[in-house]
């Protein structure tokens, strides 16, 4: 009998910029640098028992978890070649978790919604196998931020019991000035992505949960629904130096940046 390995210490929690869907089909920097960290999680950590995620594109009025023993793939996109629509990630749930995350939390338990694209696009690069279980959590849009903030301390409990708490969006996501031809940032863009990553890096975190504040957050955010999940990120790692990756912006309008809390 195989012997399960225990994880050696505290899991981490991440914050993924995830940008267009094309990048579950990419090879190139960025793909390179999660396929690189998804391998250092499970050498440095030791294997997850789970990795609860919340994802910007399950907005919902309420909280949920995903309690599916077997989640859905969703193709929650349009528009792009036949090829996305065939990329297979078919990670199970873990309802134990799931569990775990209405005790701790009050996540309403369903099996409604499943795991979209704003995480099979980062996992089929971190985790190809699919063999650790994902449990979705939603963005709860009638929370305020520091409701969300506290929301993600309730998470922090599970990165103790071999569970990484990870979330999928984008500091900047403006759909409305994408630019195909851009592979670069546009100077809003990497002005409101400058200042969100040095108050993470400082850890001032009220001015991250104060971000309508900013002159550009209406480029940046004109939707919340990608810029919240970093809020429960960061409640899930209070205190926390964080690595950042991926500081990238493209497209004029997504800043694909993320952080890493050890």
């Amino acid at each position: 009998m195989i012997k399960e390995v225990s994880p050696m210490k505290r899991m981490p929690a991440l914050f993924i910029g995830h940008g267009s869907p094309m990048l579950a089909l990419d090879h190139n920097e960025m793909t390179k640098t999660l396929t690189e960290l998804g391998k250092r999680i499970i050498t440095d950590y030791g294997r997850p028992k789970a990795i609860a995620v919340v994802s910007a594109h399950w907005y919902s009025r309420g909280s949920y978890v995903n309690a599916a023993q077997k989640p859905e793939q969703i193709y929650d996109m349009y528009g792009f070649p036949q090829a996305l629509y065939e990329v297979s990630y078919p990670a199970l749930g873990d309802p134990q978790t799931a569990r775990r995350i209405h005790d701790l939390t009050g996540a309403v338990m369903t099996e409604d919604w499943g795991i979209d694209h704003g995480v099979w696009t980062l996992f089929v690069h971190m985790f190809p196998d699919a063999s650790l279980p994902v449990v979705p959590l939603s963005v709860d849009g009638t929370l305020s931020p520091h409701d969300q903030y506290a929301f993600g301390e309730k998470l922090a409990a599970l990165r103790e019991e071999g569970i990484v708490v990870a979330g999928s969006g984008n500091i900047v996501h403006n759909l409305m000035q994408t630019d195909w031809n851009n592979p670069h940032g546009s100077k809003e863009a990497d002005e409101f992505d400058a200042f969100i990553t040095e108050k993470v890096q400082e850890r001032d975190d009220e001015a991250v949960l104060a971000y309508r504040d900013h002159p550009l957050a209406s480029y940046a955010a004109p939707t919340p629904d990608h810029f919240l999940p970093l809020l429960y990120l960061l409640g899930a790692s209070k205190g926390e130096t964080p690595e950042v990756f991926n500081h990238i912006r493209n497209l004029g309008s997504i800043s694909m940046t993320s952080y890493l809390f050890p």
